[in-house]
């Protein structure tokens, strides 16, 4: 539920503070006052609408599931829209985009206003009719997992043997592909590191020459080592030290003429072709190591294609045995919901006779198989489709299906926000609505705008939006205010004792002191 709303220099509003309570909630005012900005501005606070408000936030006690936002849950999270040039919005004080936060907050939030069409959603009465269903017989719980379950593994094997039959048509061309591709490694028969290797042969002969006749001028310090040896014998020092590094320097100058000698056997043109291969093989596949793999995809796509007869058979036979399994299932719901569109068509119109709408049909043709199953439910309004209905008559409907889904609710549904629902109805009609909605209540937090009396009467909060002088302000009314404000909707700005005794005695009625 919103537990507190503040708005700040939004046209006529200055300051705005409400501190909100669960159930119904009841705006009222003349004509012009502000009643539909204050219900716009709080839409905005939560990304559903647009205002020039310089602030408005809402607090409201959500369990919201945004982690992969990187927004933590609080008790009481903060909705936050401000404009000081550009709009911005803010969740627990973390900037958001306005399509991120308005469908963060429309999974809490619905505004009945324009014709939404998601409540006659094949899906959404399909779960209303389900959950009375499991409400007499609990077999269907089982049954809908069973079903999913199947569902989904029927869905995978049938896109798996899809595959498997696009690839059998392309059988020929894919082996003689991957063939082509394995021959063109083969070929070449790359090793691990042998680039690298071929890069310091070629390195080694590009200094050969130089470096062997630098090492030819440096073997003469060879030749008068002997007077180092007689040099040290006269100082009396040991030549031992100079012994082991002539002899080291020997190992050395031997061990790189042998490196060398070696060379002379190796082609430097070979080294260069076998160089321009493997880099070939390396800006097409990115390396050495990934055309080897590469290369071993392609031996198991191979072996794989062999085995795809093998497969498909394995496949078409889990196919048929879900696809019987399945169908058993959905035609198994199908039975209880055929069972149950009786009653439920029978309650609805209960609604709707109280409502003053005309009766509905509901029933359940066959289409194609999907996650809900087999059944596809209509609803029409004494043969009128949904489409044609005035938007009295549907939001009225609309309120009918909520009150039948709030009877099966096992959970607060969140907030709903209607504008002026009762308008142009008549008495009894509007009291029909008040009612309805005093029930969905109980399971909503409900923000309406009304001009009739006994919706208002209905109220577990009603707020006053005056305007004067310019400025509008909101005030949460006492019994003793509301019925003032009750006799004036009755009655116009001249006060009747008929209005006022009218008004007491509904609001008593009601028991909304």
């Amino acid at each position: 539920m919103i537990e507190r709303f503040y708005l700040k220099d939004y046209l006529t509003f200055d300051e705005v503070e409400l501190n909100l309570e669960a159930g119904l909630i009841v705006f009222t005012g003349s004509s012009g006052s502000g009643k539909s900005l204050l219900m716009n501005s709080i839409l905005t606070s939560l990304g559903i609408s647009s205002c020039d408000a310089s602030l408005c936030e809402s607090s409201v006690r959500w369990d919201l599931d945004c982690e992969e936002l990187g927004i933590e849950s609080e008790s009481i999270n903060i909705f936050k829209h401000i404009k000081k040039g550009n709009s911005r919005h803010f969740l627990n004080n973390q900037s958001i985009s306005k399509k991120t936060i308005s469908q963060i907050a429309s999974k809490y939030l619905r505004h009945l206003s324009l014709k939404d069409f998601s409540d006659f959603e094949n899906t959404n009465l399909l779960s209303i009719i389900d959950a009375r269903i499991k409400l007499k017989n609990n077999k269907l719980k089982k049954i809908k997992k069973d079903y999913k379950r199947v569902f989904f593994e029927f869905k995978n094997v049938k896109k798996e043997l899809i595959k498997l039959q696009e690839q059998e048509r392309k059988i020929v061309e894919l082996k003689e592909f991957a063939s082509f591709e394995i021959k063109k490694i083969d070929d070449i028969s790359p090793k691990i590191s042998e680039d690298e290797e071929l890069l310091e042969i070629k390195k080694e002969l590009s200094k050969k020459e130089k470096v062997t006749q630098k090492i030819a001028q440096a073997s003469a310090i060879f030749e008068n080592e002997y007077l180092v040896f007689d040099a040290l014998e006269g100082l009396d020092l040991d030549s031992s030290f100079f012994d082991d590094a002539m002899n080291n320097l020997r190992v050395i100058f031997d061990n790189a003429s042998d490196r060398f000698n070696e060379l002379e056997e190796v082609d430097i043109e070979d080294i260069l072709n076998r160089l321009e291969q493997l880099n070939e093989l390396k800006r097409r596949y990115g390396s050495i190591e990934e055309a080897l793999l590469y290369k071993e995809k392609k031996i198991q796509e191979l072996k794989d294609y062999e085995n795809i007869e093998i497969n498909k058979n394995q496949l078409n036979d889990r196919y048929e045995y879900l696809e019987v399994e399945v169908y058993r299932l959905a035609k198994e719901i199908s039975k209880l919901r055929i069972d149950e569109i009786s009653s439920f068509n029978d309650d609805l119109n209960r609604y709707l006779k109280e409502l003053y709408l005309r009766d509905a049909k509901v029933y359940l043709s066959d289409k194609e198989l999907d996650i809900d199953g087999l059944d596809k439910i209509t609803l029409e309004l004494s043969q009128t489709a949904l489409q044609k209905v005035s938007t009295g008559e549907f939001n009225r409907l609309r309120l009918a299906i909520l009150a039948l889904k709030s009877e099966i609710m096992q959970s607060n549904g969140g907030v709903l926000m209607l504008d002026e629902i009762d308008a142009n109805l008549s008495g009894e009609e509007s009291m029909s609505v008040a009612k309805v909605l005093r029930g969905l209540a109980s399971n909503f937090q409900i923000f309406v705008i009304s001009h009739q009396p006994q919706l208002t009467s209905m109220a577990n909060q009603h707020f006053l939006i005056t305007k004067d002088a310019k400025i509008s302000s909101v005030k949460e009314l006492n019994f003793d205010e509301r019925v003032d404000e009750i006799a004036r909707i009755v009655s116009g700005e001249n006060i009747s004792k008929e209005a006022k005794k009218f008004s007491k005695e509904l609001l008593e009625a009601n028991k909304c002191v």
